[in-house]
This record gives C-alpha cells, sequence and structure tokens, in this order.
C-alpha cells in the first residue's frame, strides 16, 4: 500500500510543504485541481508553496475534451448523472425520516435501559438506509461502466496514456479541494488512483473526502435544506477507518451533543475526524493512521482533540 496523508484546508494555512518534505519527497508533484472546475489552471500559489516542479493533471479540462469529442459517451454520463441526482434526492426524503426519529428517541427522558435499545435499533435503519443508498449507486455506476467501457474508449485512452507518462515523471499525487463531485467524477473517469501507482498522496479538503472510503456531506446550518449529513457516493478508498470533515468549524455544531452523538455512532466504527486548519492524519504502507492534529467526534457527544494517537 501506498502512504496517504490527508490535511486540513490549504488556502490560508498552507501545511502542504511540511507534510511533503517529511514523507522525503524530492521531485515533482502531480496535481490535481479539477474541483476547482474553471479555475483549474490558477496553480502558481500551490507550486510557489510547495517549492517543487508541479505539474497540473488538468482533469477537469480533459473531461470536457473527452465529452466534446466524444458525444456519445457525453450524453450517456449525463444521464447517469441525471439518474444519480434523482436518486440522491430520493434518499434525503427517507433520510429525513429516520434522522428525525433519531433525533426524537435521544431526546426521551426516560429509564436509559428502555430508550437505549430503541435508538440502538433506530440507528441501525439508519445505517441500513446509507447501505442500501450506497449499493443502488455503485449498481448505477457498474451498469454504465458495464455498457459503456468508459476508459476504453479512444479519447478516454488516449488521456489515460498522456496521464500515465505525466505520472511517471512525478514522485507525489496532491488532490485538491473544491468541488467534491466533480473532482470524484474526474478522479474515475480516468483511473487517477490506479495510474498513479504506489506513490504518496497528500489530500486536502474535498481531495481528503474522496480519498477516504465514503463521501460524507454535512453542514449543520446550510442556507437551504435540512442539514441532513449523507452519504454522497463510495470513495477512492485509497486510505481507511476515517471519514474526514474538512472546514468542520464552519459547517458542524460540535456543541450540540446530540448532532455530534449522531454522527460518530451512525458512522462507526469509521472515526469522524474534523479536518480544520493544520489538520493532519498520516497513513504509512500498513494502512495504520497516525493522528498528528484533529477533532474527533464521539459517541458521547463530546469532541477530543487529538494531537497523536
Amino acid at each position: 500500500m501506498r502512504r496517504i496523508v490527508l490535511l486540513g484546508p490549504q488556502r490560508l494555512k498552507p501545511t502542504l510543504v511540511e507534510a511533503v518534505d517529511a514523507l522525503g519527497v524530492k521531485g515533482a508533484v502531480a496535481a490535481v485541481t479539477a474541483g476547482w472546475q474553471e479555475r483549474e489552471d490558477e496553480i502558481d500559489e500551490l507550486s510557489a508553496h510547495l517549492r517543487r516542479p508541479t505539474v497540473n493533471l488538468r482533469l477537469h479540462h480533459r473531461g470536457e475534451d473527452v465529452f466534446q469529442r466524444d458525444p456519445e459517451l457525453f450524453l450517456a454520463y449525463g444521464d447517469l448523472l441525471d439518474r444519480t441526482r434523482k436518486l440522491q434526492e430520493l434518499y434525503r426524503v427517507r433520510l429525513g425520516f429516520e434522522k428525525d426519529a433519531v433525533r426524537a428517541l435521544m431526546a426521551v427522558v426516560t429509564d436509559v435501559d428502555l430508550v437505549e435499545p430503541e435508538i440502538g435499533s433506530a440507528l441501525d435503519s439508519l445505517r441500513e438506509l446509507d447501505r442500501h443508498h450506497r449499493e443502488r449507486l455503485a449498481r448505477l455506476r457498474e451498469a454504465f461502466d458495464a455498457e459503456w467501457r468508459p476508459q476504453e474508449r479512444p479519447v478516454v485512452a488516449e488521456h489515460r496514456q498522456e496521464l500515465a507518462a505525466v505520472l511517471a515523471g512525478c514522485d507525489a499525487l496532491a488532490l485538491a479541494g473544491g468541488h467534491v463531485s466533480v473532482l470524484l467524477d474526474r478522479l474515475r473517469l480516468f483511473g487517477v488512483a490506479e495510474l498513479s501507482g504506489e506513490m504518496p498522496v497528500f489530500a486536502w479538503s474535498a481531495g481528503a473526502m474522496v480519498a477516504c472510503e465514503q463521501v460524507v456531506l454535512f453542514h449543520d446550518s446550510p442556507p437551504q435544506g435540512a442539514g441532513n449529513a449523507e452519504i454522497l457516493d463510495a470513495g477512492l478508498g485509497l486510505c481507511r477507518g476515517v471519514v474526514a470533515l474538512p472546514h468542520a468549524r464552519r459547517r458542524l455544531k460540535t456543541d450540540d451533543a446530540v448532532r455530534v452523538t449522531l454522527m460518530a455512532r451512525r458512522f462507526a466504527p469509521l472515526r469522524c475526524l474534523a479536518m480544520d486548519d493544520f489538520a493532519r492524519v498520516d497513513f504509512d504502507a500498513s494502512g495504520k493512521a497516525t493522528v498528528r492534529l484533529a477533532r474527533e467526534l464521539l459517541p458521547d457527544g463530546t469532541v477530543a482533540e487529538v494531537l497523536a494517537s
């Protein structure tokens, strides 16, 4: 397995270069900034911070080129995204009721030995809904891949060949943030995780989210919507055992014990880690995680600052 490092947000207080130095990376770093979409090429600050050659893989641009030159794939991919969005909307309908039930039970004041089994059962139902949603998403993508074999289509294969050549000259891969769905889609379309072999990966913000086993969208106080954390999709699975929650100070009400408990118990045994400025989690070649700085959401409703574990 490869070395993976998850970091907190890099825009205002970058720490990427320290992590890259710590792993002894000497050569060029391949950057994935597809989540920035139209601003994908704006990597001057990132390159200056790294103090190393930085090669932009331009996955967003490459994706647009694919869809322009392969209109059949473009239409099929658009249908996949449409069906995925509709499935997400259906999931949200059920999710609201499931989470309301858990919250209502957690608010009941009665004997613990009476109410706790009901809370546990309601959480099981919520986890089952999450599992069901992940499976339906996986079946949609599997059917698409089986019918269209996107990586075998000439334009995609052309880009994959170019990407393989670029990555062969790099010593590490950096996954930046931005629009998490776009980032995940482009990484999958070109199979970058596979093409990059065993080179170390440094990921932050949306990049940290997609590096994990599952991508969880969260915001306790959104401008619209119910504020229910939801499964977006399976992640790349480059690192296991954690759910990355970037920009948590802005998005999570960590002083709300009910919300913290629900999040921690729902996704257990995965550890829910709030990844703010200076946060860092290292995964060694065996997959073991060392939390150098993060806050962990705990089942008892508290949030513990983890300095090293």
